[in-house]
């Protein structure tokens, strides 16, 4: 997959693991949108539901996201109910991509795929798959080659006076000393106020993690706002910087 493909369709109607829950007050902007930040929480509770339910809590429990994509087509917006549908659309022996289909009662639909990789319990660094756990995933995908390749490469700009701080709050810290992963969309939802053209349409949201922050670090995030790129749409662009090195990077853009 590229960064403007669209992403990998459920294989069978009644695959996958499901789960659902009403909306959270917490989640939604003022105008009853439901968040970015909202929506990573949500995946991470439906990873962590299909992880206890099956037997991956036994054979594969620890995972991290290295990326996550989320296509907007229609938002959800509170109050209502979520549908959540988990799959695996394509994998290697270490990582796999997680296909989550978000829908509402209200006729919302957002698309996501995260890049997840399998962490070794005692080393903390990428481990293979267990069998066990290979044939569970394989069970939605006959792709099992995946390989890692960054969708965004684009270096940061230089420090500029329009750098924003992002403080880290000790709720931002999650078991592994870091920042958790979705403590970055809150500074995306920020820069997104001043641009609500954006979200007025179906767009994709991107986030690569290059490197983790730890607690008391300091981020800066830097921002960029196109009116028009190279294919003609507006294009959002933001780099978390710690100590003056790239640690995450955003994209947010109308779908083509």
């Amino acid at each position: 997959m590229s960064l403007d493909q669209p992403l990998a369709p459920l294989p069978q109607e009644g695959t996958g693991f499901a789960t659902a829950w009403p909306v959270r007050a917490g989640d939604v902007d003022p105008y009853h949108r439901l968040r970015f930040d909202g929506v990573a929480r949500y995946l991470q509770d439906i990873a962590y539901e299909e992880l206890h339910q099956t037997a991956l809590h036994r054979t594969d429990p620890t995972w991290i996201v290295r990326r996550t994509v989320i296509d907007v087509i229609r938002p959800v917006v509170f109050p209502d109910h979520v549908h959540l549908t988990r799959w695996c659309a394509s994998m290697s022996t270490r990582w796999t991509n997680m296909r989550v289909r978000i829908t509402s009662e209200g006729g919302g639909l957002i698309e996501t795929e995260g890049f997840w990789i399998n962490l070794s319990e005692s080393s903390n660094l990428p481990a293979r798959i267990s069998d066990e756990g290979l044939a569970y995933l394989a069970r939605t995908t006959d792709e099992h080659r995946l390989r890692w390749r960054p969708y965004l490469t684009d270096p940061a700009p230089r420090e500029s006076d329009t750098d924003v701080p992002f403080p880290v709050r000790a709720t931002d810290i999650d078991q592994y000393n870091h920042v958790n992963n979705a403590c970055y969309w809150q500074a995306v939802e920020q820069f997104l106020v001043d641009y609500p053209k954006l979200l007025a349409v179906p767009h994709r949201a991107v986030i690569e993690y290059v490197a983790p922050v730890l607690a008391r670090e300091h981020i800066t995030v830097r921002g960029r706002y196109e009116p028009g790129d190279v294919s003609g749409r507006p294009v959002l662009r933001l780099w978390f910087v710690v100590g003056g090195i790239t640690t995450t990077v955003v994209r947010v853009m109308p779908l083509q």
